[in-house]
């Protein structure tokens, strides 16, 4: 076994690789959505597929096992070679979030053996399906997503494969910006493979296989260890979407039932919806992804992310359920079901350590803007954030990505010089976050005037279905998509749709607010000063808040 602070050197190299690997492919990015949104990742595992280090995008994390996994059941050991690339986009295939994250994988070799793995995962701007974008929130089968890719060889000891280039370019609408970014991923994981063939022919290729094993033990002990300082017990909670997409005005439950005894965790989703008719399906690695993430954060925020994880947690999918489909389930619209297992599980572990789970978030929401003027023109793809709950002793954060992925929002100057598009208002929405001891984070509004005739695509939740506060706190504000807003012909539109719309058109997207946390009387006196000194509650509010503090109960 190499010593501890070879282990360390180890870790720090593979971290610094990861981020070196993201940097590049997001400086060589063709689509707004990885040169502006971010929506990727990079990573280096072992042989096996697993992680010493999680990527920036954290919900990417558990997929690269499962993916490379089933690359090795397909090509084995002996069917893959030193300079081979391997694509894949399939959810059922390789546990893909869904059919627009295309990841490709590279078999790293040392000493004649296979040592890692590096890999990248990045949103295509169009893989084909029903719809431009690829990401219809109306689908009800996976094929009409897009291209379905296995996992396959797109390069063979480093002979790009033209064919399955073809095959690709000729499935998209956006040929040049996919294949670019492809070609980007390829890229980098080149980079990654040679400097970790490079590190193994410093210290050794035994010292770098032991020292990545002695990394993935350590975070195995000190998550092992924080879920042993749990009480034994259990615990159950739910939420609901507003819908599936498809089944308009049906409410999705998602029901989790989280039992702890002597430090082994059993999550189990019995109760939950079945399979939606609708794209809010998810595979197994998103499950795997929210329940990690809520877990270590509650426990210990400081103890580093492995594949390590899946070995202290056991889960119970029901079949055929919304965390458990069929091969040809839709799963196009999976992030905003993330969010409301992040939300339900949070609700259920907080019983077990009061005081360290966080209210409901206000989701995610994303737009894709199709343009209809005859012009060869990039589809503008957006991804919103929104606000975080409040915990005790803090307000939510106004303005961000909520769990799971840390995606950037596209600049103003970008929309406005690359699209027909004009963005008028930007700004935190007052009164929108959940009253509370502490405040939820605020509702962020962005209005637009297409310039072009244009389709739209928008994919959000918690229009129907506020975000709830926790331990006796309000809840946020609902999200809403207004056509023609403040004037007379004002429309709320639902929370998924596809509608074409004529070049004037204007319309709002806000997003929801957080939950509160705790009695909202119990605010301080002077928080509520400062939330009306800069804007985040109105006068009127806060005279509200003032009574409940006076009275102890609503005015």
């Amino acid at each position: 076994m190499p010593d501890p602070i070879t282990v360390r050197i180890v870790r720090n190299r593979i971290a610094s690789l990861m981020e070196e690997m993201d940097y590049r492919f997001y400086r060589s990015g063709y689509s707004t959505i990885v040169r502006e949104s971010r929506d990727f990742s990079c990573v280096v595992t072992d042989a096996r597929g697993r992680l010493a280090v999680a990527p920036f995008m954290y919900f990417h994390a558990p997929v690269y096992f499962h993916l490379i996994q089933r690359i090795l059941e397909i090509y084995g050991d002996t069917g893959l070679a030193d300079g081979d690339v391997l694509v894949c986009n399939h959810p059922c295939e390789g546990n893909l979030p869904h059919v627009p994250d295309m990841a490709l994988v590279r078999p790293v070799f040392a000493d004649g053996a296979l040592v890692a793995f590096t890999a990248s995962i990045a949103h295509k701007a169009d893989v084909g399906g029903a719809v431009p974008g690829s990401t219809w929130g109306q689908a009800t089968e996976l094929f009409q997503e897009g291209l379905l890719l296995p996992p396959v060889k797109i390069v063979r000891a480093s002979v790009p494969d033209r064919d399955m280039e073809s095959i690709v370019a000729g499935n998209s609408r956006k040929p040049d910006l996919v294949l670019g970014d492809m070609r980007a991923q390829i890229g980098v994981t080149g980079i990654g493979a040679a400097q970790i063939a490079a590190l193994c022919e410093k210290i050794g290729t035994g010292v770098f296989t032991a020292a990545f094993e002695a990394i993935l033990d350590a975070s195995a002990r000190a998550l092992r260890s924080a879920l042993a300082g749990l009480p034994d017990g259990a615990h159950e909670s739910e939420g609901f979407l507003d819908d599936d997409g498809v089944e308009r005005g049906k409410p999705v439950p998602i029901r989790v039932r989280v039992e702890v005894d002597d430090g082994r965790v059993h999550v189990d989703f019995t109760g939950s919806a079945a399979q939606t008719r609708g794209p809010a399906n998810l595979r197994l690695a998103m499950v795997e992804a929210c329940a990690f993430y809520c877990l270590i954060g509650f426990v210990d925020k400081d103890i580093p992310y492995s594949d390590a994880a899946r070995e202290a947690i056991r889960f119970t999918l029901p079949d055929r359920s919304i965390v458990n489909p069929d091969a040809s389930a839709p799963c196009s619209s999976y992030m905003k079901t993330c969010q409301k297992v992040v939300d339900v599980m949070l609700q259920a572990l907080d019983p077990f350590r009061p005081g360290r789970a966080i209210a409901n978030a206000g989701g995610s929401a994303s737009i894709m803007v199709a343009w209809q003027d005859g012009i060869a023109r990039n589809n503008q793809y957006e991804i919103f954030g929104s606000a975080y709950g409040a915990g005790a002793g803090q307000d939510g954060t106004t303005g961000v990505t909520v769990h799971l992925a840390n995606i950037f929002a596209t600049p103003i100057e970008i929309v406005e010089s690359e699209f027909p598009c004009r963005v008028a208002r930007y700004e935190a929405v007052p009164d929108t976050g959940g009253a509370g001891a502490w405040r939820g984070g605020l509702a962020c509004r962005r209005d637009y005037e297409l310039l072009a005739p244009a389709a739209i695509t928008y994919r959000a939740d918690r229009a129907e279905v506020a975000p709830l506060g926790l331990a006796g706190g309000g809840p946020g504000a609902k999200s809403r998509f207004l056509l023609a807003p403040g004037t007379p012909d004002e429309r709320q539109m639902p929370s998924s749709f596809r509608e074409t719309f004529p070049a004037g058109t204007v319309f709002s997207l806000q997003t929801a607010g957080g939950g509160g946390y705790g009695d909202p009387a119990a605010r301080d006196a002077k928080a509520i000063e400062r939330d009306v000194a800069e804007g985040y509650v109105s006068a009127t509010a806060a005279k509200a808040d003032r009574q409940k503090q006076s009275t102890g109960e609503e005015p």
